[in-house]
């Protein structure tokens, strides 16, 4: 259980911070960039959540939790040593991301094909999951640069990576069903 009776410590402010495993890096490591822009994300959900309803906005509260997750999981490095932890590691699984899949499909079949790209926006609750979707694809590149830098766990990247799709196809539900789509025109005001 987490308990917060002190928000401010004074311990990061020479401009480090402390990672899930007790080391201390710089403030903007690769790591505390990726963990904050998943951060953000989170935050990004939490302002399309003010226009969604029903089973959207339980969706979104879902992936809410699993950022908070994936949070975890990113902030804790070298996941081969979890076992030495002195407290369980929370890691992402695969489950996260298929659910994720099924979400995505179960939209997906209520959607007519695209034969255009889409502009972001149309309904408020659409440019808000397009905000969403942009800001995890941050996510996921920072992640990705992570990985090739320090051991990630797989699982965190398979995720953002279908994450930012779910909020494509989620956006396009927002504008009744993709019929309120703003399709992009090519050359248009040329």
């Amino acid at each position: 259980m987490v308990v917060l009776n002190r928000i401010y410590t004074r311990t990061g402010d020479k401009g480090d911070t402390a990672l899930g495993d007790g080391s201390r890096v710089a403030k903007d490591d690769l790591r505390v960039e990726a963990y904050g822009t998943v951060d953000e994300t989170n935050a990004a959900i939490g302002a399309a959540r003010q226009h969604a309803t029903g089973d959207l906005d339980a969706a979104l509260g879902r992936i809410q939790n699993d950022l908070f997750d994936l949070g975890a999981d990113l902030c804790r490095p070298e996941p081969a040593r979890d076992a030495e932890a002195k407290h369980p590691v929370l890691r992402m699984v695969a489950g996260q991301t298929d659910r994720l899949e099924r979400e995505i499909d179960a939209m997906n079949d209520k959607l007519e094909p695209l034969r255009s790209f889409v502009l972001p926006g149309g309904s408020a609750l659409a440019a808000q999951l397009h905000l969403c979707r942009t800001v995890s694809r941050r996510a996921e590149r920072l992640a990705v640069a992570l990985a090739r830098a320090e051991s990630v766990n797989g699982h965190a990247v398979r995720y953002l990576n279908r994450l930012s799709d779910w909020f494509f196809v989620a956006s396009r539900m927002a504008n009744d069903e993709g019929r309120a789509d703003v399709l992009w025109q090519p050359g248009a005001n040329r």
